[in-house]
């Protein structure tokens, strides 16, 4: 009987308890301004500079993860540019062929882009100025940013890659001999990615920006620039996925080290 009582009492204090909110019998979801941005990404940058340049991921599957991004292609088969859901390959010679959903990517980033922050840009600026102005933008060194900026710039200088043949040299030997193209005043759109320092041997620290022209018909790796004028919008983003590919090479490769001088010689 004595034992009965206490379970009853026990029993009203815990409804008591619950009633009152001071125990969550569900945890409620954290409202975050950011929560829904993702970037999406294959591969590791460390992977690529190594010469892991096959990889088992279609444009067509790379798409449904993101409307803007950047990458490159099996056998590093230019430089990809994705805007707009559109993926074009800037290859070797400069031009933009729009890019097969069929066509596989070793390393590539994109994110369903959901601009947070935009500005206008009135007076000209090279490109160490503008990314300068774009970093004072950022609410903190601790996220991460996808890019697009909208402009008529007077100069672009740009870099692309020529596919590569087994067995796979290293990104940095490729992009010693990279042909390179220069526009003057030309209208397109730079996208990419701002990353913390903390992505280091996963994805590119700082900017990492490729270029389309108005036209859709060249671009590249943007290298320089100097935009006139144009629009500058940021999407602030908290999320981060990786696939890892299921290749031999991948799966084989030694990803362990540091690599920030490699990737500063492949940026430059």
């Amino acid at each position: 009987m004595r034992r009965t009582i206490i379970q009853l009492i026990c029993c009203l204090l815990l409804i008591s308890v619950l009633s009152s909110g001071c125990i969550a019998t569900e945890k409620e979801p954290v409202e975050r301004e950011y929560a829904n941005d993702v970037i999406y990404q294959t591969s590791t940058i460390s992977a690529l500079l190594e010469g892991m340049y096959e990889g088992d991921l279609t444009m067509g599957e790379l798409k449904e993860h993101g409307d803007l991004g950047l990458g490159t292609f099996n056998d590093l088969d230019g430089e990809m540019v994705l805007l707009d859901g559109i993926a074009y390959q800037v290859k070797a010679d400069g031009i933009a062929y729009k890019a097969e959903n069929s066509m596989k990517t070793p390393f590539a980033a994109v994110t369903k882009f959901e601009s947070d922050i935009n500005e206008t840009i009135w007076q000209e600026m090279n490109n160490t100025e503008l990314t300068a102005y774009m970093a004072t933008l950022m609410p903190s060194r601790n996220l991460m940013y996808a890019i697009k900026i909208e402009g008529n710039f007077s100069y672009m200088k740009t870099r692309s890659v020529p596919a590569q043949q087994k067995p796979y040299p290293r990104l940095a030997d490729v992009t010693k001999e990279q042909p390179t193209f220069e526009f003057d005043n030309v209208s397109g759109t730079i996208v990419g990615f701002w990353l913390p320092e903390y992505v280091e041997n996963v994805n590119i620290p700082g900017y990492h920006l490729h270029f389309i022209d108005s036209n859709g018909s060249a671009g590249g790796h943007v290298l320089e620039y100097t935009i006139r004028s144009g629009d500058v919008h940021i999407d602030v983003t908290d999320g981060f996925f990786m696939q890892c590919p299921a290749t031999e090479g991948f799966l084989n490769v030694d990803l362990s080290g540091e690599r920030i001088e490699e990737i500063t010689q492949v940026e430059r």
